[in-house]
């Protein structure tokens, strides 16, 4: 049951990239590109999104199980540090260039998107980087 609830979770959000745009690098781009012909349809997509989200995460808070019976596990953290900082800044400079992120990367990936597949294996040898430098201690 936790596979089908994993892939279903999985497939609604892949959908929800599709049909939102979310999964087309030039919508993205276009979002972004503040001092050029401005795209503002994404923010409604990010507004909504934070909407579910918060209600998701309220309702996480007040059980103490998932619907499939496992532990809830909320992130703890609270403090802004330097870290968190820096993966935003390199999170947020990699979407404004690609116009993918890691979850619209595998949608787009699967599309055949060569571009998808160039910025999944950018995207996973910083990873092994970052697995292996002294920032991950």
């Amino acid at each position: 049951m936790i596979t089908v609830g994993a892939f279903s979770a999985g497939l609604l959000f892949g959908l929800g990239l599709i049909l939102s745009g979310m999964s087309n690098p030039a919508k993205v781009l276009g979002f972004l590109d503040l001092a050029g012909r401005w795209d503002p349809s994404l923010a409604l997509v990010m507004g909504g999104a934070v909407a579910v989200g918060s209600i998701a995460f309220a309702l996480a808070r007040r059980r103490g199980r998932t619907v499939l019976g496992g532990p809830i596990r909320l992130p703890e953290a609270t403090q802004i540090d330097r870290r968190l900082v820096i993966g935003a800044v390199l999170f947020g400079m990699g979407w404004g260039v690609a116009g993918f992120c890691p979850g619209p990367a595998i949608v787009g990936a699967a599309a055949g998107y060569a571009k998808a597949w160039i910025f999944m294996a950018a995207m996973l040898a910083g990873m092994a980087v970052y697995r292996f430098s002294r920032f991950s201690q």
